[in-house]
């Protein structure tokens, strides 16, 4: 297996714009099988010739004992000189908005993958835990079950969710220079943890995961759909920026269960998205209550109805209640989720709703540019 330092040797030999070994230019390597994912730094005054070395850096790196794929991207940094370096917010800004060999912008936020899609939808938490993935899974299943085209975006670089919740194990193929989804119930997939072995940690850096997350929205052959559900990480850090700059999000699913902690991080959430211009569809309040299987009684663990409150507070439509329920939990850990395990069950039923409300506010209302953010 192809090691950190065999990558960084296959680099010797290049050089960067204005003569520098482009060995010093690496900001980061990360090697999962046979598959190499390296990110270059350079200054996006020179993008021509920094497209060149990292063209030539994939090659060379393609030629390396070991490895059979290998993705080069670029992330900006602004030429050395005596001034104060850019915050962190700065230069992820610049990076997604300005990076060398990024092709100008387009209606559908500079990125040509993305044209053919009708509406994308962000289904987003302020925090882990409250069943964003489960949500995205059933809701994405329930846009299917209605006649759309449906993609699913596991945007979860670093906790994916989507090969286990599918049960889907192979890797996606190589077809025409873009990676093929994978399918699962009629809806196309792709997560990076087709990629990646899920018991391999994902020790990157913020801006391998921008590019990562823009590489999986811009080089995956998602062809045309109707709705493309993308499943957020949780907070609202680097990937939620990325895709708020390059992606004209029709809309966003806040996810959150009733009590005060998850909601504090749920308003966050659905201010973020505010700020950024992305409208939002509504709020969901997960595991809103327990049916016991054997007696039938009902208990609010977490508490009641904290969801549907917020959302009034806010102003925003709230989309329904979804139980913590054993067949929620044992088709989605059985790789079966319960819209396409079991569609006529009771538990289906939920998500098959919110998927209905969902369509219905994407339908009527109007279509969005991705916005323009400058952080500084």
């Amino acid at each position: 297996m192809a090691t950190e330092a065999d990558i960084l040797k296959a680099l010797e030999g290049l050089y960067g714009p204005g003569g520098a070994p482009l060995v010093g230019a690496v900001s980061g390597v990360n090697v999962s099988g046979a598959k190499a994912f390296v990110s270059l730094a350079g200054d996006p005054s020179q993008a021509q010739a920094w497209e060149a070395a990292r063209v030539a850096a994939e090659r060379a790196i393609k030629a390396a004992p070991g490895i059979e794929q290998a993705v080069v991207t670029l992330t900006a940094e602004r030429a050395s000189r005596p001034e104060a370096p850019p915050t962190r917010a700065q230069a992820h800004a610049h990076a997604h908005s300005h990076g060398p060999g990024a092709p100008p912008p387009q209606q559908k936020g500079g990125i040509p993958a993305l044209e053919k899609i009708r509406f994308i939808v962000a289904v987003a938490s302020g925090k882990g835990g409250v069943g964003k993935s489960t949500t995205s899974a059933n809701l994405a299943l329930g846009l299917a079950a209605q006649g759309w085209r449906v993609g699913l975006l596991d945007a979860d670089v670093y906790g994916p969710s989507m090969p286990r919740l599918f049960g889907l194990t192979d890797k996606p193929k190589v077809e025409g220079g873009k990676l093929a989804p994978l399918e699962a119930y009629g809806v196309k997939i792709m997560s990076m943890g087709f990629l990646v072995d899920e018991n391999v940690p994902m020790v990157w850096r913020g801006p391998m995961v921008s590019q990562a997350i823009s590489q999986m929205l811009g080089e995956v052959a998602w062809g045309e759909l109707d709705a493309l559900v993308i499943d957020m990480p949780p907070g609202t850090g680097d990937v939620q920026l990325t895709i708020a700059q390059q992606v004209p999000l029709a809309g966003a699913v806040i996810v959150s269960t009733p009590q005060d902690l998850a909601l504090i991080d749920a308003r966050r959430a659905v201010s973020m998205f505010q700020k950024v211009e992305a409208p939002i569809l509504g709020v969901i309040e997960n595991m809103s209550y327990f049916l016991c299987p054997h007696c039938g009684g009902r208990s609010e663990i977490f508490a009641h109805g904290g969801a549907r409150h917020d959302a009034e507070q806010m102003g925003v439509p709230f989309l329904g209640e979804a139980p913590l329920d054993i067949k929620i939990r044992q088709t989605s850990d059985a790789g079966r989720p319960v819209v396409g395990a079991e569609p006529d069950s009771p538990q289906a039923a939920v998500y098959l709703n919110l998927a209905a409300k969902v369509k219905t506010l994407l339908e009527t209302q109007k279509t969005r540019t991705a916005p323009k953010i400058v952080v500084g």
